[in-house]
């Protein structure tokens, strides 16, 4: 448990530090641009890193049972995590009237990704890591929103790319789910 605290103090540390400007300048200012993204790819990456480890050793040594999450909550769970892989694709897509809705559509990807995996797992581990990047992705986008950053630009009714947006998320939607033992090594129940 220890290595995933630690990855998720690291991982989410260096994005938060973004979000503080004065600070992020001043290390900018005597570090430089170059060795500055240097440092926080390789702080993120090693962050990532043991979050990954450490929440496959939490889970290796047994999970710490803390709730029963009501069976009503699966259901809304596989929307909510459609739902961010359709964000998710809106981050990438040209301009479009849901890429323009959703304003920072990775932050919405983020916390719709970690409330779904709340609302079906109710261990420690899971409440820990899901519930760290809601609360911080809940943060980064009030740090915007008080920077005055609006986000995607408005757009007028619905383009191709918001097709071609919900394609793509439904296609990777179906996907994970299909290989999330595999790749994560818990079946989708």
């Amino acid at each position: 448990m220890s290595l995933l605290i630690l990855g998720l103090v690291l991982f989410l540390g260096a994005h938060t530090l973004t979000t503080l400007r004065p600070a992020r300048a001043a290390v900018i200012g005597r570090l430089g641009e170059g060795p500055y993204k240097g440092l926080y790819s390789l702080v993120s990456a090693a962050g990532l890193v043991l979050i990954v480890w450490g929440f496959a050793s939490y889970r290796s040594a047994g999970y710490l049972h803390v709730w029963d999450p009501p069976a009503i909550f699966h259901p809304i769970a596989l929307f909510l995590l459609w739902f961010a892989f359709v964000a998710l694709a809106a981050t990438y897509a040209p301009p479009g009237r849901i890429k323009a809705v959703l304003r920072h559509p990775m932050l919405v990807a983020v916390k719709a990704w970690a409330l779904s995996h709340l609302l079906v797992n109710g261990d420690l581990g899971s409440m820990l890591l899901f519930g760290g990047l809601l609360a911080w992705a809940v943060y980064d986008r009030i740090a915007l929103k008080r920077r005055g950053d609006p986000g995607a630009a408005a757009v007028d009714g619905f383009k191709a790319a918001d097709a071609v947006v919900v394609i793509i998320g439904t296609v990777a939607y179906v996907a994970v789910f299909w290989l999330h033992e595999t790749l994560i090594g818990v079946a989708v129940r």
